[in-house]
């Protein structure tokens, strides 16, 4: 399908200032050696941050963008480790495939465990739920760590995506290094830079992506059966 049959779709989701925002950026940031999706996650980091330096900072796992998207056109369930990353990505769901969004803090305890943190436990027993999720990360390296751990351990059935971007100075690195090297399906930044509003611009990125292609699959579909009459 030609660009100008996706734009009725496309302007069902994107604001004429978002669009404008994303022509400005993509003229400032250059060639980027991204295509497709992987360009539009990056865009949208962009524009949630208003930092122009965060694209050497970006790692996009093998068919990171392609498993997350699958995932989410299926209806995976996204799971987020603060309520703001929830907030973030629950309008672009509803638009899209209405997946539910859920922080795991809705299933942690009251009080921190000894040692733990309370987005450790309440990762743990999300994950036990919701097999096979979107697992978004902005705020806790702690939630993150224990989500490799499980995975690691064979207790949970891995996430079909972890964008891992905790944001800050305590754990954070570490957290991004054992992310690396794990062989999860991953999208991630590396160093201190995350944050709530960028896992949630990462997942939208690809919820509107997997949209747009979908309602232009479907599109083509009608088109050609009005060809084929049975």
């Amino acid at each position: 399908m030609d660009s100008q049959a996706i734009k009725p779709f496309q302007a069902s989701l994107d604001h004429p200032i978002f669009q404008e925002s994303v022509r400005r950026i993509r003229a400032w940031l250059g060639p980027t050696g991204l295509v497709g999706v992987e360009q539009e996650v990056l865009e949208r980091l962009v524009h949630s941050s208003g930092d122009l330096a965060l694209a050497p900072d970006l790692r996009l796992g093998p068919g990171a963008c392609a498993a997350g998207m699958e995932a989410l056109a299926a209806g995976a369930p996204i799971l987020t480790d603060t309520a703001m990353a929830a907030a973030a990505v629950a309008p672009m769901a509803r638009r899209t495939f209405a997946n539910p969004v859920h922080s795991v803090l809705a299933w942690a305890p009251a009080v921190a465990p000894a040692g733990g943190t309370r987005a450790a436990a309440g990762m743990e027993r999300a994950l036990l739920e919701h097999p096979g999720a979107v697992v978004l990360v902005g705020s806790a390296p702690t939630a993150l760590e224990r989500l490799l751990e499980l995975v690691e351990a064979g207790t949970i059935v891995a996430p079909a995506l972890v964008i891992g971007m905790p944001v800050g100075f305590v754990g954070v690195a570490e957290s991004k290094r054992h992310l690396a090297a794990s062989a999860l399906v991953q999208i991630r930044l590396e160093g201190s830079k995350g944050g709530a509003g960028l896992v949630g611009a990462a997942a939208n990125a690809l919820l509107r992506r997997a949209w747009l292609d979908q309602a232009a699959q479907d599109e083509a579909a009608q088109d050609q059966a009005a060809l084929d009459p049975a």
